[in-house]
């Protein structure tokens, strides 16, 4: 359906909002970082970047919330154009099948986490991007990224998310520990830990988040972040892995590349076409947004946009 107008697409999105509204289940936030657990459910936004800079939005797709583990996917294009493909051999590209913190499957894997999206790969990419370099200097870089991609200078860091999530990383605290045990960490855990849990307190929009998207969808008008064949391989990643143990049903029920995380966001690309966010905070069994996959389910099939035809 490739003859969808701006207003076609917006009509979409308004229909899909109103469907969202009158949902019962919900998910519940995440309770274990405390910051989370006390935002409103019942919200839902999304918004869709299309060629030429426009945007077309439903929703509280105004409303700033946490990106969590969509940060991975800005961080690993930091990582790619910083050290190229010799970050693969701290970390692996394959689906984990398994909870984005399991301890096991690090322990089976001798400290090599499975792709960059889980979070000791997350993890082990943010450790990399470290070498040389002070938290400070690294958190610029992601936030200068972030502006530059979206086109917006109002992306910040919400402090109080961060101290609320660092107060509580005890499992990642063991995931990067654990890989320290087998060389694969190599700054101070606390470092790690703590410029981790600054990036996955990065407070966004769905409309900005969009915007930071389109250069992974290729759309007109965006900007050249990474080369095009880094691109390919990101949005590979986030087909594959992008939604931890739920990747597979993703792809099944959307087919196309997304990033969750845990503040109830969903980053999706539709190559060629537009770069789309949709927030809603309540979770799903495996920490994805609930209303948010549902939601890009019928945007899916509303548009007809599928990487596989």
């Amino acid at each position: 359906m490739d003859t969808l107008t701006a207003a076609d697409l917006q009509q979409i999105l308004d229909e899909i909002a109103h469907a969202m509204a009158a949902e019962v289940d919900r998910g519940a936030p995440a309770t274990y970082i405390p910051e989370l657990a006390h935002v409103d459910p019942s919200q839902f936004g999304i918004a869709m970047a299309l060629p030429g800079g426009q945007v077309v939005a439903a929703g509280d797709a105004a409303t700033p919330f946490s990106i969590q583990s969509i940060s991975k996917v800005f961080m690993l294009a930091i990582a790619l154009g910083r050290l190229g493909d010799t970050l693969w051999q701290r970390v692996g590209r394959e689906p984990s099948g398994a909870a984005f913190n399991s301890i096991v499957q690090l322990e089976h894997d001798k400290g090599i986490p499975r792709n960059p999206f889980i979070n000791a790969g997350a993890l082990a990419v943010t450790d990399a991007i470290l070498k040389g370099h002070q938290p400070r200097e690294v958190l610029g870089e992601l936030l200068r990224f972030l502006r530059e991609a979206a086109g917006d200078d109002d992306i910040h860091i919400n402090r109080a998310v961060a101290a609320s999530e660092q107060a509580t990383a005890h499992r990642n605290t063991a995931l990067a520990e654990f890989m320290a045990a087998h060389g694969n960490l190599k700054n101070p855990t606390a470092m790690t830990i703590g410029t981790y849990v600054h990036q996955c307190a990065v407070e966004m929009t769905c409309e900005q988040l969009a915007r930071a998207g389109r250069f992974l969808a290729g759309v007109p008008g965006s900007p050249r972040m990474v080369s095009s064949a880094r691109v390919r391989r990101i949005n590979a990643l986030m087909l594959t892995c992008g939604h931890y143990d739920a990747s597979g049903d993703f792809a099944y029920r959307v087919g196309l590349p997304g990033k969750s995380g845990v503040g109830g966001g969903i980053l999706v690309v539709a190559p060629g076409r537009a770069s789309i966010c949709v927030w809603s905070p309540g979770l799903n069994a495996q920490g994805n947004s609930k209303l948010g996959a549902q939601a890009m389910e019928r945007l899916a099939r509303a548009t007809g946009w599928s990487v596989f035809g």
